[in-house]
């Protein structure tokens, strides 16, 4: 394919022979795979991007059916996630860190939800939306570490410490990382205490001054902001249309996954 792309979300030639390099080979016997899995993916892209239902792909991709299988396939066995993670180690990399961060930022961003959506669907009382939380773990680069997707009324404690249970499921993945910068929604000493105790970390709150007045940009946590914004530049993440949460998170990997791959190639 060369590098006149189809439809603008397409990858170029330099993207997609780093992208497909990362790609899970076929499994041994059986049927050999035929499908171009360039425009498989290229198709998955195009979803995230306008936010078109999968039976509204164009003609030019593969069959709907092959592209959401590959889709599925590729959530419930984590390839979106090593993928996303081989990039990000690549991306710090080459801005001369250590592939590995040791400090990160937590917060959380509320959603509102697709009318079809009904589970882990909740109300958060302080954005007053009803609707699910994106509790996003990110490196000082803003790239993202880790993410878990709830109902909007689950707090944030109790958010973070889903997060970190996740986390300690896979600790190989975070072997540096000791502290993580957040706002007052998780700060506390006894929960700091308890994370510390629990999970490793050093929880440091940065917070407003009383004197501070209207926005203000705080040091570390305009990055984490910076990360969900990046999120508006996929419409199928301007609101949670998945019907199961897992399938929300699997979309925001593969926009990191794009983002990042525009800057390498």
């Amino acid at each position: 394919m060369s590098n006149q792309k189809s439809y603008p979300g397409d990858m170029t030639d330099a993207q997609a022979e780093l992208l497909l390099s990362l790609v899970p080979p076929a499994k041994p016997g059986g049927r050999p795979r035929t499908v171009d899995i360039r425009m498989v993916i290229n198709a998955i892209f195009y979803v995230l991007c306008t936010g078109c239902p999968w039976a509204w792909l164009p003609h030019d991709y593969p069959p709907k059916g092959t592209v959401y299988d590959y889709f599925q396939k590729w959530t419930k066995d984590g390839t979106w996630v090593k993928i996303h993670d081989q990039l990000r180690a690549l991306v710090r990399i080459t801005e001369g860190r250590h592939p590995d961060a040791s400090a990160g930022i937590l917060d959380s961003q509320t959603v509102k939800v697709g009318t079809m959506v009904s589970q882990e669907v909740g109300y958060d009382g302080g954005k007053q939306i009803k609707g699910r939380k994106r509790f996003a773990l990110v490196d000082t680069f803003g790239l993202l570490m880790m993410v878990k997707v709830m109902a909007a009324s689950v707090p944030e404690r109790e958010g973070a410490k889903k997060v970190f249970e996740k986390m300690k499921e896979s600790p190989e993945k975070y072997p540096r990382l000791i502290r993580i910068f957040v706002d007052k929604g998780f700060s506390g000493k006894d929960f700091m205490r308890l994370v510390m105790d629990t999970f490793g970390f050093i929880l440091e709150a940065v917070l407003r001054s009383d004197k501070m007045e209207g926005f203000v940009v705080l040091p570390k946590r305009w990055v984490v902001e910076r990360t969900f914004g990046w999120f508006n530049y996929w419409r199928r993440l301007s609101k949670d249309y998945e019907v199961l949460p897992e399938t929300s998170e699997a979309f925001i990997y593969i926009g990191m996954t794009r983002l990042m791959l525009r800057r390498l190639a």
